[in-house]
């Protein structure tokens, strides 16, 4: 635990520091989830432009949190466990969703990613030619920060706002139907 502390005093400082200097400041993750517009498609975005939740008063989720739901479970939950929660190898994605910014999880998903630690090699297999993800990427980015904010609970959604048509015609151009 002391290490971790250190290492996120590092993490800061060194942020601080660039900053200061007139590099680059390091992407810090996602801004405020709260949904700034909603798009014809029925898909709703914050207000630095990345996709986002949308969880109504009587719990009924947006149609892409459900989306992402069924793709995050029919294609990632065996590395990265049940709901984004993590594996014994692979990590929690709610907690890696936080630290994110949209763009990077695109680009993990798209390319992968290797990390070493501690002598431990993980490896996060690329996924840019496998259509069942890239179609469904924002729905499972969605998802996950639904859950990462604690806004969704563990499980299936129970109520679910029904597939808008522009939603259906996305899939299709992109699935190639």
């Amino acid at each position: 635990m002391l290490v971790r502390s250190m290492v996120a005093v590092f993490a800061l400082a060194a942020t601080a520091f660039a900053a200061q200097i007139g590099f680059a400041q390091v992407a810090a993750g996602p801004g405020d989830p709260a949904s700034a517009n909603m798009e014809p498609n029925g898909k709703h975005y914050d207000a630095d432009g990345d996709p986002t939740f949308h969880i109504a008063e009587d719990g009924a989720v947006d149609w892409y949190v459900y989306s992402g739901y069924r793709r995050y479970h029919s294609e990632c939950h065996v590395c990265h466990g049940p709901d984004g929660e993590g594996s014994s190898y692979a990590p929690r994605l709610t907690d890696s969703v936080n630290r994110m910014t949209h763009p990077e999880f695109l680009e993990v998903v798209a390319s992968g990613r290797v990390n070493v630690h501690g002598g431990t090699q993980s490896v996060m297999p690329a996924f840019g030619t496998n259509l069942n993800v890239m179609c469904y990427v924002d729905d499972i980015y969605i998802y996950l920060r639904a859950r990462a904010q604690g806004d969704l609970a563990r499980g299936r959604p129970g109520k679910r706002a029904d597939k808008p048509p522009a939603a259906a015609e996305d899939e299709k151009a992109c699935l190639g139907t």
